[in-house]
């Protein structure tokens, strides 16, 4: 990427050859988590998140050291050597903290992304690393289309039902349900007439809240960034983000939905 890549200005060619920062990150988190049944706002999807995130920038940078051994660490390796290996160990620190708190899979990803941490730190000390930083978290506005994802980014779902848009223009009326919701609905253990019920509610009302024989407790997890109810809070956006930065090398692009009435005051 580095060495295909064309740059605004030579100051940033220049830097970026030497650094050879790169930008790896995910969409549809909010999915994943919907599709587990986990509400976007909790500890679990926290958690979960967490692991993800570390999983991923542990095997970049154990990946990355594993190219250095081929191609070489990045130019200015050597010069920043011990203030790289404090980043990766800090990385390492916070990663070993993240909760177990019984979401299935995730001592499985905390084990191996764990066990990446150390590989890569135990590589870089010797080969160090192609590349300086390796992940951040982009909006994957445009690339979400080709991919086909529920949501983007880091991002909840903004809502659970869509008009499906027309290349040439209009929109199919009837509202398409997201993936993401059936599977959440399935894995609460909604099933038959009872998930059809369902369904059918959110084809006809474009909502959730009301559906005939779903849980109140269960309206959590079906919770979304717009909305004029079952909205996802302000600080459930912001706790997401304090839940997977400690594991990116870059920053987190991501909206945090606040009330139309929310006042300069508010968001400051």
């Amino acid at each position: 990427l580095v060495d295909k890549a064309s740059y605004p200005s030579k100051e940033i060619a220049e830097n970026s050859h030497k650094f050879r920062p790169l930008g790896l990150g995910y969409a549809n988190l909010g999915a994943l988590l919907m599709s587990k049944g986990l509400a976007y706002d909790s500890e679990e999807a926290r958690a979960f998140a967490s692991a993800i995130t570390s999983l991923m920038t542990a095997t970049a940078y154990e990946t990355s050291a594993d190219m250095a051994i081929k191609l070489g660490a990045f130019e200015e390796f050597v010069k920043n050597r011990e203030p790289m290996l404090k980043v990766i160990k800090k990385h390492m620190t916070v990663a070993s903290q993240i909760k177990k708190v019984g979401v299935s899979q995730l001592e499985e990803i905390l084990a191996v992304g764990n066990q990446a941490w150390e590989n890569g730190y135990a590589k870089g000390s010797v080969t160090g690393y192609r590349n300086a930083q390796v992940t951040l978290l982009a909006p994957t506005g445009t690339i979400g289309f080709i991919m086909d994802v529920d949501c983007t980014g880091v991002e909840p779902m903004v809502a659970v039902a869509s008009n499906k848009g027309l290349a040439g223009g209009g929109e199919i009326k009837r509202e398409d349900i997201f993936p993401c919701v059936v599977s959440g609905l399935k894995t609460l253990g909604y099933a038959d007439n009872s998930l059809d019920d369902i369904l059918s509610y959110i084809q006809k009302n474009q909502r959730i809240v009301g559906a005939p024989g779903l849980r109140e407790e269960h309206y959590q997890v079906f919770a979304t960034a717009l909305g004029n109810e079952n909205i996802i809070a302000v600080d459930g956006h912001l706790g997401m983000m304090a839940a997977v930065q400690p594991f990116l090398s870059g920053a987190i692009s991501k909206t945090v939905n606040l009330p139309e009435d929310s006042s300069v005051e508010d968001i400051m």
